[in-house]
Formats: C-alpha cells, structure tokens, sequence
C-alpha cells in the first residue's frame, strides 16, 4: 500500500504539458546497414553552435527533443565515416517535431604503404556515461566466451573469486539483450563461459545507471548485447572451434535467422564443452604461529553445455510488434579436487599428513521464457514496452570426499574417511514489467513498474560411509525454502536547463518482502523494507571540445539466497561454509564527475560509501583448526577513484584504447572491542591494441597490470597479463579464421594474505588463464535490410540465485 502511494506520488510529480516535439531518425551507412552510436548534434545554421543533441542507439536510432523556435541543421559524426550535415530546417516552436528518415554515412578511405584499406570501424566508444565495446568482428572473439571478453573489456577486472568488477569496484549488474543474467558468484561465471563470445555484438558498460534499471548492483550495469537479425530472408552462419588450457574443449553450432512478411524468427544451438583448471597454495596459522596447515590444491573441471535459443517477433503494424525468446540449457559437469595437505600443530607426535580427493558429477538446467509488446503509439517518439518472465533454474549435484589420514611420527594404519553428500535445488522465478516513455513539456519522461517473484527450494543430503555401509547424517542435512516478492516503480526526466545545461533526474522505489524457513533449523521470520534510490545526472557543456557531467546515485545489493541458508557445508576436513541469514543488503552512496575532453577522452573522479558491505570473511572454531567461511556484513566501505580512458587513433590501421584506474579502499569491521582494518591504494592499467596488416590480416593485442589491491579483509598482490589475436577473412569475408592466445606468459596468478588477531592465511592461486584458441565460422545472408525488435526487459531477481 505504501508502494501503491508512493507510485500516485510519483505519477503527479511527473506531469507536465504533454506536447512537447521531438527530433526522430535511423542512421546507416551505404549498404543500408544501421550504424549504432553516431553523434547526432543540433546545429544553429548560421552560426553553426552546437545547441542539443543525442547519441544514436545501437540500431542507429536517435531522439531528440525539439529545440526553441529557429533555423537549425543536423551534423552525423562517426570516426572511420565521412562528417554529413542534413538540410537546413525550421522550428516553429518546441512542439513541433520532424522525421528525418533515414541518414546514410560513407566510410573514409585511407591508403598506406600503397595499400588501399578500410578505416577501422572504431572498437572503442567512449562517452559520458558509458563505454561501448564492439565485439562482433573481433580476433580475440573467435573461440572464445562472454567471460573472456568481460574479463578483458576496458575499466573491467576480477576478484580473486572471478567476480567482474567495474574501475576496480565490486557490484557488477550483467543484463543479456536487455534482461537479467539471472545468476550471480561462480554460477554466473559458468553461465558466460559457456557462451560464445562469436555471437556478441558489442557491450555497454554503464557506470552511472538511470531509474529505469533495476537498482541492484554497487558499481554499474554491464550490457551484453547479441547480434541481431538483420537481412529479409535467410541469413546465419557455422562455427566450430578448439580450445587447449591444459585441458582439450571445443564449441560448434550454427545460427539461423528467417524474415518473411511480419515475421521475423530466429534461432541459435550451441554444443559446447569448457574445461578449467586450477592451482592453490594456501597456508593458514592459528594461535601465532603454533598450529600451522599447509595445503596443496588441483582442481578440474569439464562441462559439456548443449543450449537452444529460440525468438521471434510479429510486426501488428508499424508501430506495434509482439514477440517470445526462450532459452534452454541443460549440461553435465564433473569435478575432481585433490589436496595435498599437512597439519602441524607444534607438536610431531601429533602431525599429519592428510590426502583429500573430492568429485562431483552435476547436472543443471537453465529455462528462460518471455514474452513481449513493444508500441510506439504516436508519431512524437512515445514509446510502450511490456513483458512477462519466467525462468526455472535447477540442479543436482552428487559430490564424494574421501580423506585419508596419516601420522607423520607415529608408525600406524592410516585412517579414511568417506563422505558424501547429495545436493538438489530448485530457483522459480516469475516477473513482470511496463516502461512507458514520451516527449512533455520539459523533456523526456519514463515511467514503469516491475513485479517479481522467488521461490528457491536447496536440500543438502549429506552421508558417512563405515564398513562399506552408507548412511544418513542427519547433522549435516539441511531443507532450506526461501522467497522473496520485490514490487518496484520508477519515474525518470531527462530535460534540457538551458544550451549549456542537460539534467537526467529519476526516482525508483523497491518494497521488498522475504522469508525464510529451515526444515532442520528453527526458521527465521522475514523481512520487508521500502527503499528509495534516487538518482541524478547533471550534463554541462563547456564548449564543443569540453564537456563535464556530475552524478548521484544510491543503489543496493542483497545477499545471494544460497548464503542465507542457516547451516554449515563441507568442503574439505578443514574448510567449513556457514551460511548467514542475518545477512542483511548493502547499500552505496555514489557520487562522480566525468570530464569529457573532444569528444573522445574521459576522466571520472568517484567516490562510493558502502554500508553494511557483504564480504566472505574467514574464522577459526574453538579448537584452533578448522576454518569457517561466511558471508558477513563489515560496517562499512569507502572508495575514492580516478579512471582515465584515452583511446588513440595512431594511423588509419591502428587503433590504441589505454585505460587507467587510480583506487583507494578503506574496508573496517568491528569485532568487540577490536576493529579490523584493511586500506590500500592502488592502481588498474589496460591498453588494447587493433592493428590491420596487409593481406587483410587483423592484430589484437591487450595487456593489463594490476598493483596490490584491498578485497575485503584480504590483501591481493600485483599481476600483470598479455593477450594476442589474428584473424583473417576469405571468401568475401564469409569465413573467418581467428587465432589467438590469453595470458601468454601465464603471469595472471592470484596471491592474498589476510591477518586477523592470532590467525593469517597466505594463499596463491593460478585460476587457468592461459588458453590457446583456434576457431573457423562461415557466415551466409540473403535479402533486404530490416531491424529486429530489441527487447528492453531486465531481471535481477535470478542474479541472486547462485545456481
């Protein structure tokens, strides 16, 4: 009811003169191919002045609202494109509006060393508020997963966990075409690793998100967006690859896309098997130095992932079109972890030695359903978008420990131990939601609302096998059922102050409700909050070369349902995962300045306070030997940055894109009468490389380094990287060959330490970076140029689930 209020609230704060005129049109080039993010500037036509202007999508489209009553021209910039300039036009008054239809660009042609080549389609596009990243086209794509191309994109890192991060802060939101990723942790990671990189057309990397996203995640919104049917008829192509990282895999598959009248259906199956290894040295020490365990840990993993997407959409008219996508994943893993460890406990009577080998065989399913409406009711750019979601998330997971003791003093049989545990979940989620857009009086407005739904259903049935007899451990077993209900509304104007001055204001409310009960463990009551995440963008320009925004935003981010589950996993005789359901949500404060100098270079100043941050922090029990970890809020998080992003055109042929992360964090959490602390400054560098060689060859190359660095209560030293990628085009650029080669000289370990009153742990991980790839995909196409709906429906509710 609150919720209910507050959304009238809203709605009555939102209205103004709804007729106000707006600027409309679709930017190609000279095959008619729409051209996504061109400069779209409202010029005086006399003096030439930039007065507004907009950024066309990613199908080429721009809208602008209509400038005060004068003579005025359009200028299209694009760099690799020729500068077009539209015919003078008159405004009456703001409301008025103009099509302008669609506007082609030509590319420019360069000649070098007395070979004629195409300028570069840039790779790289910087703006105020985002970072577009061209994938499709790619060397370093071929073969290769979304994970991949993530983990390398400009501003973007991980954690020692694999967790993406944005200009060094953790909190990333993944949307896929316009929607949730649904997981989150490990899970998600497994997800984009087992999606070609071969299918992405570009990503948008959003470091300050409006209202209309969901306000889920601390740091930005990531945007992987899927290529898209583009040609009337039947377009498509194969692909198959090889994969070596220690381990053999391959990808093969095929994408089809048919348009026939109002119709426009595709398809896509991909047969994939990923493999990863890893390495860890950890050594932990409990009560100063007196008790000490020394581990030595392999880790294999192989999935094979067969997965179907199936689209398509009917045009009602022009302006009206509905449309489903489903998704269906179903794929088998299998694990082994050997551990090599040695407990020394100050005494050698008492030491041991200790031989751990766990497997896993795992089976999970992914289904995704949606169905859509996408409107544009009138001809002054409004818009109507709707869309309902159900995704069922399930696995199965079997895994066996087997641990064989030996003394390392004493002359005595060893002793195994065998466990084993069984562990079968069920994710339902269910969400629907309406984003209304139109040209008022003051500008643009957005208005929309979204209800979601969570069912998680996780047993844990854990066994000890004695005498060759296998039975239940009912101290070990758990059934945990949580839901959760969030009703979300939003509003968001972006309006023009003056020639100078553009201001983007929103206002998103969340009502979130949940529970959750234990089977074995006497349940917890539930939760419901309402919170409101106000967000604020203030765009000044300078001059035509010098642009300054500033921006607010207050956003959240739960806890994995998984973590809230009251019990404790096993993972190794040492090693024990205790779930926390007094874990509550994180929530951040973001304030930024982004400096924009010609249009190109970027340098954003930020600082970001988090409370109640969610990070793993690890404990010793009573004993002094086992180790808990649990996922726990710290009291809070402060984070200052600087991240400067310079992209270089060095010659026609070469393209340089140089980011730069400066970061400070400051991480405390107060035990009793001890605060522990943990502060670092430090440093992110990334330069990418695009080189056309003669005989058409392309050269991608990309190197990073990454200073000692704070993550949560734990210290990660430095690392450093270097990719390389070759592609070569034949048969009128149908067929693609890509080689290429990550972490080449495998230096992209991860090494922590962490110190907390009579207990450390040193660690080295290798996380099996290094991979060489080579990968064949011919591409077939027929008929006309027409455009694909783009859906606009985002879900966060599954990006919790951690399955």
């Amino acid at each position: 009811m609150r919720l209910l209020k507050l959304l009238i609230v809203m709605l009555l704060l939102s209205q103004g003169a709804w007729a106000q005129g707006i600027l409309t049109g679709q930017v190609k080039d000279e095959k008619g191919q729409p051209l996504g993010f061109v400069n779209v500037a409202v010029l005086n036509a006399a003096t030439s002045a930039v007065i507004t202007g907009a950024i066309a999508d990613m199908d080429g489209q721009f809208k602008i609202a209509t400038p005060a009553a004068g003579s005025y021209k359009l200028k299209m910039t694009l760099l690799g494109y020729k500068p077009q300039e539209s015919d003078v036009f008159e405004v009456k008054g703001s409301n008025s509006g103009k099509d302008f239809g669609t506007l082609i660009l030509s590319e420019e042609a360069s000649v070098l060393r007395e070979v004629t080549v195409q300028a570069m389609r840039q790779t790289v596009i910087t703006e105020a508020d985002r970072t577009i990243v061209n994938v499709a086209g790619s060397a370093m794509s071929g073969g290769a997963s979304a994970y991949d191309v993530l983990s390398n994109a400009p501003g973007i890192s991980t954690d020692m966990e694999g967790n993406l991060k944005l200009n060094g802060k953790a909190g990333v939101q993944v949307l896929i075409d316009g929607r949730q990723a649904y997981l989150s942790g490990k899970e998600l990671q497994n997800l984009l690793q087992t999606m070609p990189a071969g299918n992405i057309r570009d990503l948008e990397i959003i470091t300050s998100p409006d209202a209309s996203h969901d306000a889920e995640g601390t740091s930005g919104v990531i945007k992987i967006n899927l290529k898209k049917n583009m040609a009337t008829g039947m377009q498509g192509s194969v692909y198959g690859g090889y994969q070596y990282s220690d381990l053999h895999g391959y990808t093969y598959g095929s994408d089809l896309n048919y348009k026939q009248g109002r119709w426009n259906t595709s398809a896509a199956l991909d047969v994939t098997r990923r493999t990863y290894y890893g390495t860890s040295n950890m050594q932990r020490t409990f009560n100063n130095e007196q008790v000490r365990l020394q581990q030595q840990v392999r880790e294999t993993n192989s999935r094979t992932i067969p997965s179907l997407r199936l689209s398509s959409d009917y045009a009602l008219n022009s302006r009206h079109s509905i449309g489903f996508i489903a998704n269906l994943s179903r794929y088998t893993s299998a694990s082994d972890i050997h551990t090599n460890a040695f407990m020394l406990q100050g005494n050698p009577t008492n030491d041991l030695y200790i031989k751990a080998a766990n497997s896993s065989e795992a089976t999970y399913s992914n289904t995704t359903f949606n169905l859509h409406y996408n409107g544009k009711p009138d001809t002054l750019g409004t818009t109507l978008s709707a869309d309902l979601d159900y995704v069922r998330l399930s696995s199965t997971d079997a895994t066996v420990f087997r641990n064989v003791y030996d003394s390392l003093a004493k002359e005595e049989p060893s002793t195994i131990v065998l466990l084993s545990a069984d562990n079968p979940s069920v994710y339902d989620i269910y969400a629907a939601r309406a984003d209304y857009s139109r040209a008022v009086g003051i500008g643009n407005l957005q208005l929309g609302a979204k209800a979601s739904r969570v069912v998680s259903d996780n047993e844990l049935h854990f066994y000890e096998t004695t005498d060759g007899v296998k039975e239940p451990d009912e101290s070990r077993s758990n059934h945990f059922i949580y839901t959760e209900n969030i009703l979300a509304a939003y509003t968001n104007l972006n309006t023009t102050l003056s020639p100078k001055l553009q201001l983007q204001a929103g206002l998103r409310a969340e009502q979130t409700i949940t529970n959750g009960k234990s089977a074995t463990i006497a349940p917890k009551a539930g939760h419901s909050y309402l919170d409101l995440f106000p967000s604020l963008l203030l765009k000044q320009t300078i001059n035509d070369n010098y642009q300054v925004n500033y921006s607010y935003s207050r956003r959240i981010t739960r806890p994995r349902y998984s973590v809230l589950n009251p019990f404790v996993m096993y993972l190794d005789p040492y090693s024990l995962v205790m779930g926390n359901p007094d874990l509550k949500p994180q929530y951040s404060h973001s304030f930024s300045i982004t400096q924009t100098l010609q249009q190109r270079f970027n340098l954003v100043l930020d600082y970001t306070l988090t409370k109640d941050y969610i990070v793993e922090v690890p404990a010793k029990t009573a004993t002094g030997k086992i180790t808990i970890f649990q996922q726990q809020n710290i009291d809070d998080m402060q984070t200052i940055s600087a991240t400067l992003a310079a992209p270089v055109r060095i010659a026609a042929n070469w393209e340089m894109n140089n980011t730069g992360t400066m970061l400070y964090q400051h991480f405390a959490q107060n035990r009793g009468d001890v605060t522990l602390k943990n502060e670092q400054l430090s440093y992110i560098l990334q330069t990418n490389h695009n080189l056309l060689l003669p005989w058409g060859i392309r050269l991608e190359a990309s190197a990073g380094y990454q200073s000692r660095i704070a993550y949560g209560l734990y210290d990660l030293n430095s690392n450093w990287w270097l990719n390389a990628g070759l592609k070569r085009s034949f048969m009128n650029d149908k067929l693609d060959l890509s080689l290429n080669m990550t972490d080449i000289f495998r230096t992209r370990s991860i090494d922590g330490s962490t110190q907390m009153e009579t207990y450390a742990i040193e660690a080295k991980q290798y996380k099996g970076t290094q991979s060489f790839r080579v990968n064949l995909r011919y591409r077939f196409s027929k008929g006309a140029t027409f455009d694909a709906k783009k859906r606009q429906s985002d879900l966060d509710e599954v990006n919790r689930a951690g399955k």
